[in-house]
């Protein structure tokens, strides 16, 4: 299921990174918050909503809108590609539909298995115990 989300649904922030940069760091903004509102967005099914905050965890806020922070690198452009690739792997788990495991039963020849391997290892660790003379 291909989704694509619109510019105008992602808000972005340029906010002064800690890390690597040197003095850099203290004069450019090069760390990016990236905002996307979940719950009121109108490109996601309301199936996904629930996945996508499910599996954002701690970056959603209890309104439901998605904080993704990005300051790996040292400019700009690179933090903000990087915060998107993070919201679109985030948006493709959610798309997968989980698969229910179907229940099932063990066969009658698998207990019987089972039972015997028991028995068996149950004889070698009855064999194992002291012998006593009596005299």
């Amino acid at each position: 299921m291909a989704v694509s989300i619109p510019e105008d649904e992602l808000e972005e922030s340029f906010v002064r990174a800690s890390g690597p940069g040197g003095q850099n760091v203290n004069k450019v903004s090069s760390a990016v918050q990236l905002r996307f509102d979940v719950v009121n967005s109108p490109s996601l099914t309301e199936p996904v909503k629930q996945r996508l905050l499910r599996i954002a965890g701690r970056k959603a806020t209890g309104d439901g809108v998605i904080v993704i922070t990005a300051n790996r690198f040292r400019d700009q452009p690179r933090n903000r590609d990087d915060a998107r690739a993070r919201l679109a792997e985030m948006v493709e788990q959610a798309c997968v539909r989980p698969v229910f495991r179907r229940l099932t039963r063990p066969t009658l020849g698998s207990k019987q298995r089972r039972l015997v391997a028991k028995a068996t290892r149950s004889g070698v660790k009855a064999g194992r115990g002291r012998v006593t003379t009596d005299e």
